[in-house]
């Protein structure tokens, strides 16, 4: 199989994760015969220092063009004095409306190997934790009309019929390749779009008999993460709601630095990036974790090409280095063996 892969960079630690990232690709796909072709797109904070907008209109017609796209980070505090519509994070905004994702995937899971990290009391997270949330990207509060009026401001959260079916499809369909258990979240006992969006789940749920279907609203879906987060397999909300429940998730794992990401749409195309921010302390440093971003790596080879043994391969070396006690400094501990971003991605790939 040949591809092409739009790099999106970005800022701080953005190159030095991406490297790693395309360093296992690269590996993995020598390994089974892959052609894969990089070209760079430049986006967020260094694309206004170049250009003076974040997103460049020739960045999105590359990442356009592309099979599916990597992302690293993008943003930092020389930017954060900027005007909102100049932000670097505007970038990832573009990105998602002009690319058209509307679904972001973001598991969480407890790698045994960084089971003390985890917040949560042991008897817990027995058993481990593996849960993929499904929010929905390009709708709801932060896309619907807002103002400011004189003695107040406005931000209206609206879906329509077919944003709610196609986000929730997607759901049921991870649901079915994973433990067929769909778990619902909304707050329809105040709000008319969620109560919109429970009949459309529960019309949907008709099409996929085998899985099985539940309702939380979105607070106490908050509380249940942090009380039995075991009992979830796959869950599927809108924007706002799964924003903060995803990041809630991710402190559960109790390493931010392990966690990735995918914005996909209805055909193969995905953007797949870590969930953590761009970290400009640490930038060119060699001390950026790149597993997140490796990982996301794994979720393009299985979302956007249907590679699933390639894409079991890097997961599995990934283990195994952190089986052989290697670790970044965020998730160092005594008795390990402690590596930097270059490194790391090295025993990754040789793993492979």
């Amino acid at each position: 199989m040949d591809f092409t892969i739009a790099l999106v960079k970005g800022d701080g630690i953005g190159p030095d994760i991406v490297a790693e990232g395309c360093n296992v690709l690269s590996a993995v796909c020598k390994k089974h015969g892959h052609h894969v072709r990089y070209v760079e797109a430049l986006a967020g904070g260094a694309a206004l220092d170049q250009t003076g907008v974040p997103l460049p209109p020739e960045s999105l017609k590359k990442c356009q063009e592309a099979d599916s796209v990597l992302l690293g980070a993008v943003g930092g505090p020389k930017w954060d004095t900027l005007p909102s519509n100049l932000r670097p994070e505007k970038a990832l905004l573009g990105l998602r409306s002009g690319l058209g994702l509307f679904c972001n995937l973001r598991p969480a899971v407890i790698y045994p190997q960084l089971k003390d990290a985890c917040p949560l009391k042991d008897a817990i997270i027995e058993g481990g934790l593996d849960l993929m949330i499904v929010r929905e990207l390009t709708g709801g509060i932060y896309f619907g009309k807002r103002g400011t009026t004189e003695n107040g401001a406005y931000d209206t959260m609206e879906y329509t019929v077919p944003e709610i079916d196609r986000i929730v499809r997607n759901g049921f369909d991870i649901a079915m390749a994973r433990k067929k258990n769909l778990c619902s979240v909304d707050k329809a006992n105040i709000l008319n779009n969620s109560q919109l969006w429970r009949s459309r789940v529960e019309e949907i749920a008709k099409e996929y008999p085998e899985v099985t279907v539940s309702h939380l609203y979105v607070d106490n879906a908050a509380m249940q993460l942090v009380h039995n987060p075991r009992q979830f397999d796959v869950i599927v909300t809108g924007n706002m709601f799964g924003d903060i429940l995803s990041d809630e998730a991710s402190q559960i794992t109790g390493s931010i630095g392990m966690l990735p990401s995918a914005s996909t749409r209805t055909d193969d195309f995905g953007m797949y990036e870590p969930i953590h921010g761009s970290a400009p302390d640490i930038a060119g440093q060699d001390l950026a974790n790149p597993i997140a971003t490796i990982l996301s790596v794994a979720m393009m080879l299985r979302y956007s090409f249907h590679l699933a043994t390639e894409a079991d391969e890097v997961e599995a070396a990934v283990g195994k280095v952190l089986d052989q006690g290697y670790r970044t400094g965020d998730i160092f501990s005594q008795g390990m063996k402690k590596v930097g971003t270059k490194e790391m991605g090295r025993l990754i790939a040789e793993a492979l």
